[in-house]
């Protein structure tokens, strides 16, 4: 009997609460709401199995969001002492432990995780991923992804699955704002690595990107009614916070704008035309 899979197991014995399932040396219960109808011994039936509340191997029909081996997004529907607790489509909540967590999840939150045995020999959660994740994308360089955010990493970047299988990277240098673990994003594929890894950005092409920057850059003008209390040799910290681009990405949107007669750069600041 395999903790942690389908399986399909072999009715031995009807009690009051159920059938026992297996063979004569090891046997599961599978509880009597469970239980599909003409069950006779002997009979096959294709089950999963966990362990209850109180520890013990169970059986169930009920197919979970989530075996041995597998990668899935699951709901945060409670959190308590010892971790999170995932909504996995089972009457018991599945259990993500604190040190299983690449970032604290709260109520209400979703995350990418995969099914392991602890040391107690019970199912939990894991948000470490990274093993499971594939290298043979069928994406190429400029192809648009999406993914769920699953680690982040302040030397390398931000980690995303693609498609929830695909392993991927939005580098440091391309992080230009505050990215969350279980956000879902879209992106560019600006790589496909040696090893198979993609390598992604949240921005587009230059050209259609200094489009974009240059729209942003008015609208936060307007903030300022009109008129940005600095210039493009601004402080790359002041840029991100206000505009969440890079100072290169700022200065070809302020060329832009400039080059077609819709900005002006004054000494201190940047004055919008009328």
């Amino acid at each position: 009997m395999k903790l942690g899979e389908i399986q399909v197991l072999t009715m031995v014995k009807r009690v009051d609460f159920g059938v026992y399932l297996g063979s004569d040396t090891e046997r599961v219960l599978l509880p009597g709401k469970q239980v599909p109808d003409g069950l006779e011994p002997g009979d096959p039936v294709e089950v999963f199995l966990y362990k209850d509340s109180r520890d013990r191997m169970i059986a169930t029909t009920n197919r979970p969001k989530l075996t041995l081996g597998e990668l899935a997004v699951l709901q945060v529907v409670d959190t308590g002492r010892i971790g999170a607790f995932l909504d996995w489509g089972l009457e018991k909540d599945l259990l993500l432990p604190f040190h299983e967590q690449t970032a604290k999840v709260e109520k209400g939150d979703s995350c990418l995780v995969t099914l392991y045995i602890d040391k107690s020999e019970r199912l939990c959660a894991t948000m470490k991923v990274y093993p499971l994740l594939q290298t043979n994308a069928p994406y190429r360089k400029d192809d648009r992804v999406t993914g769920i955010i699953y680690d982040r990493s302040d030397e390398f970047g931000v980690f995303v699955a693609v498609d929830e299988r695909y392993s991927a990277l939005i580098p440091r240098k391309e992080v230009h704002r505050k990215l969350q673990v279980g956000s879902r994003v879209e992106a560019r594929v600006t790589e496909v690595r040696a090893d198979g890894k993609l390598n992604l950005s949240l921005r587009e092409k230059i050209p259609q990107q200094m489009e974009k920057d240059a729209e942003k850059i008015l609208r936060v003008m307007e903030k300022y009614e009109g008129r940005l209390p600095f210039t493009d040799k601004a402080k790359p910290e002041i840029i991100q916070r206000e505009f969440g681009m890079s100072k290169a990405a700022f200065k070809r949107a302020v060329g832009r704008l400039l080059k077609a007669g819709k900005i002006d750069i004054q000494e201190n600041a940047i004055v919008r035309k009328k």
